[in-house]
């Protein structure tokens, strides 16, 4: 059973299930609607345990999921949305052990769901060009996780280069993992500093960026097998007999990019010379032979 503890982010749930952040602190109050209660009554309770204000208001006390902590928690720059963090782990196939390149840290959304996917075994080398964001980012991520001794975070640029192992102890990244404005100045150093291979991913907002970072992925000639895709999440509101989606839903966010590392794209030069097909009856053979693939019925 986990008990709260001094220095801990827990959330206090209304009635409403609207949360309230709280970071515990011996000898603190906490106040909400000229209403109060001590920290010292939540600390040494167990999680999910039903707390009483001094007006006699409850709310049920929890420690958040990752998902909760990072729509709650102090913000240096956007973060990343749980129907995003939850996809680039499983897309960039992080895996415990793994070794992987990180930039852009922001406010440490992205770097806590890499860290947990790599687990004790593995490591997430962190950029970060503003010393603003990467303060911010190691204190929401050690609030949540404690210190995490295998997540090195340095002041860098990346656009200036990815810094990898030499000589006797020679290795490389298994995952490139982007979160910067102009992802594609980063795809030669990636090229470079990705085992053969190993899998980059970026996430962009925009259209004008998602193009210039394939182009730059195709022009690389190591890259291949680009995706590009974004999540949509819509919640449902069920009560009894009534049920509805949602009114508001978490459309469009970002879009990701992944690709492959290879020893040489053997496909590219094919690509460039592919004539789209004439009429629409060829279209036709194509899209049938596209469905083949998957071992589906053609109509």
């Amino acid at each position: 059973m986990k008990i709260f503890q001094s220095g801990e982010r827990v959330h206090l749930i209304d009635k409403k299930e609207r949360p309230y952040a709280v970071t515990l602190k011996a000898g603190e109050i906490f106040q909400h609607s000229g209403d109060r209660i001590a920290h010292d009554d939540i600390i040494g309770k167990p999680d999910g345990t039903v707390v009483q204000f001094s007006n006699g208001k409850l709310m049920v006390a929890v420690h958040p999921t990752l998902a909760e902590y990072t729509l709650k928690m102090p913000r240096g720059a956007q973060v990343i949305y749980p129907k995003d963090l939850a996809v680039i782990p499983m897309w960039a196939d992080i895996y415990p052990g793994a070794r992987v390149f990180e930039a852009g840290v922001g406010s440490g959304a992205l770097t806590m769901a890499l860290l947990r996917a790599v687990g004790d075994r593995g490591c997430v080398v962190s950029y970060e060009m503003r010393e603003d964001f990467a303060v911010t980012a190691t204190k929401n991520i050690e609030r949540f996780m404690g210190k995490v001794p295998n997540h090195f975070l340095q002041i860098r640029d990346a656009y200036e280069g990815i810094e990898i192992g030499e000589g006797t102890s020679s290795w490389m990244f298994d995952r490139v993992v982007l979160d910067l404005p102009e992802p594609w100045r980063v795809v030669p150093h990636a090229a470079r500093a990705l085992r053969s291979g190993g899998l980059y991913l970026s996430y962009v907002p925009t259209v004008p960026q998602v193009m210039q970072t394939v182009q730059a992925l195709e022009q690389s000639r190591v890259f291949t097998m680009v995706q590009n895709f974004e999540t949509l999440l819509r919640t449902w509101n069920i009560k009894g007999r009534s049920v509805r989606p949602d009114h508001r839903m978490v459309a469009h966010s970002g879009f990701i990019t992944v690709a492959r590392k290879v020893e040489k794209n053997i496909w590219q030069t094919e690509q460039s010379n592919v004539i789209e097909p004439a009429s629409q009856s060829e279209d036709h053979l194509i899209k049938e032979d596209e469905y083949a693939g998957d071992g589906l019925d053609i109509p």
